[in-house]
């Protein structure tokens, strides 16, 4: 006679596993909170008024010169050729099984297994492509507006908030900053742990771009559309708390493609092959920023970025605009290469495929001879 095993077997055989995994999530999430160590009651240096002069005209000479259709794109394709792909859909739309590469890779490169939470998704969103008075524009300009601490004190608020698609990246926050970094947001690009929390980060016409990354943002992007309150068990998938609710409509939302996630870390960074990890990521992962940077590639016929620049060798200084948390951190942190991003970027602003309006990567503005 077959024996019955007692039915809290599998209870008492995996209870210690679950506690294991939620004790090893529990110390990832101090030891992240704690790399980021303020800086507050460091001496701040005012930025000097003749380079904050000078970023400003730099930013309106490129504004008013005549927008040149495709110029993005025809360098990034010229750079990298034969990597960088001309007509990659910038966002996932319903037609999944007419694209195959999308499942070759797992998130955030790929939804490898992802299908069906993937079709599920899409069936709750009307729109994938820009809001269409943006789309038919004959010629449009992005600025990627970065975090960076360089941002303060330049006072480009007003002239950023002149370019057709402006681009903000994770919980950056515009309000009581707008001198420096302007008050137009046409995307906010994150993925869960970096939603604003304050509604006052959300516009009605700006578009929510989600990166996804695991099971867990897949639900979390599903809630948010549905208005439903994500259950609490669910939140012990996230390293940080996410945002309960966010003023953002069903129309508003957009999935990154995340062959652009891949292209910008094999193809452009040139980090090896994607490949499956039982725990955590090594420093094959983009940032966000340099993602929306080649995104932004994608979607505009020129290019710009302001508030990028991470100078590593001044651990002590603030690391955003918005806050007080030390450049320190990004020595600390394992997930990202901010020195070979910096590398390809200065790349790209040497060889004119995008322009650098804060000159944190490269300053075509500082010498006061001339603005290139």
């Amino acid at each position: 006679m077959k024996m019955k095993r007692p039915t809290g077997f599998l209870t008492a055989t995996f209870k210690p596993i679950i506690l294991v995994v939620i004790g090893l999530c529990f110390i990832y999430m101090i030891k992240i909170n704690s790399d980021f160590k303020t800086c507050g009651t460091r001496r701040i240096h005012d930025v000097d008024p003749d380079r904050a002069k000078r970023a400003q005209k730099y930013v309106e000479k490129v504004l008013q010169a005549e927008c040149r259709p495709s110029f993005a794109k025809n360098k990034m394709n010229k750079l990298f050729m034969n990597k960088y792909s001309m007509d990659v859909t910038p966002f996932i739309n319903k037609d999944i099984s007419a694209q195959p590469s999308l499942f070759k890779y797992d998130p955030p490169f790929g939804f490898h297994k992802f299908s069906e939470k993937l079709q599920n998704l899409l069936q709750l969103l009307p729109e994938y492509n820009l809001p269409e008075d943006l789309q038919s524009k004959h010629c449009k300009r992005c600025v990627v507006v970065g975090n960076g601490r360089i941002l303060h004190g330049l006072k480009l608020g007003s002239v950023l908030n002149n370019f057709d698609i402006v681009i903000r990246l994770n919980s950056a926050p515009v309000q009581g900053y707008t001198d420096d970094v302007g008050n137009k947001t046409t995307i906010r690009m994150t993925y869960p742990e970096g939603a604003p929390f304050s509604q006052d980060e959300y516009y009605p016409n700006g578009l929510f771009v989600a990166v996804l990354f695991k099971t867990a943002d897949f639900h979390w992007i599903e809630a948010m559309v549905k208005n439903e309150t994500l259950p609490l068990w669910m939140q012990l998938f996230f390293w940080k708390q996410v945002a309960a609710k966010i003023p953002v409509t069903a129309k508003q939302f957009r999935i990154l493609n995340p062959i652009i996630v891949k292209e910008t870390a094999v193809d452009i960074l040139q980090y090896p092959e994607p490949q499956p990890k039982f725990w955590g990521w090594s420093k094959d992962l983009p940032t966000i920023g340099v993602t929306a940077v080649v995104l932004a590639t994608h979607l505009c016929d020129e290019v710009s970025l302001a508030g990028f620049g991470y100078d590593l060798s001044q651990p002590d200084t603030p690391l955003h605009y918005y806050d007080s948390f030390c450049m320190a951190a990004m020595n600390g942190q394992t997930m990202h290469n901010v020195t070979t991003e910096t590398v390809i970027l200065q790349k790209l602003i040497k060889e004119g495929a995008v322009r650098d309006l804060s000159g944190g990567i490269y300053c075509d503005f500082c010498e006061k001879t001339g603005y290139n």
